[in-house]
């Protein structure tokens, strides 16, 4: 495995049922691990802007599927694949719930160097739709001016 650090600018938008969209916008240094099967994991860790603090995040990705992990004050796999539905637990500090990912895009452009990764899916909590988001993952090297 490579690992270098990289900064990670995470924007999400988030559309739940009943509420008011959500923008947040993250930029944080993180690592990003290139294996030699092509799989490329970048981890970071929360922080209280995002209410995860505490929280360490690692996406893996690998040809046509993201996993989303989540570890510490909130325990979660999400798994994303185009035109696919998985299910997964999402452990809180609150409680547990069982949620279920349904991918309508997931575009990877992600290399070794860098690049963007975009995925939009909807969300169903205890089996009940909650709403839309959407993740654009942009990933530099520190030291490198674009990608």
């Amino acid at each position: 495995m490579a690992e270098k650090k990289v900064i990670i600018f995470v924007k999400s938008h988030q559309h739940y049922e009943g509420a008011e969209p959500e923008d947040m916008e993250l930029i944080s240094e993180g690592l990003m691990d290139t294996a030699e099967d092509g799989t490329v994991t970048l981890t970071y860790e929360e922080t209280e802007l995002t209410g995860l603090e505490g929280t360490h995040t690692a996406f893996t990705i690998k040809d046509d599927t993201v996993v989303l992990s989540r570890t510490g004050q909130v325990n979660s796999q999400m798994v994303f694949q185009k035109g696919r539905q998985h299910s997964s637990l999402y452990e809180t500090p609150w409680g547990t719930m069982t949620v279920d990912i349904a991918t309508s895009r997931l575009a990877n452009r992600i290399t070794d160097r860098g690049g963007i990764l975009d995925i939009q899916y909807s969300i169903a909590v205890e089996h009940r739709v909650a709403g839309r988001n959407q993740f654009k993952i942009r990933v530099r090297e520190i030291g490198r001016q674009t990608i």
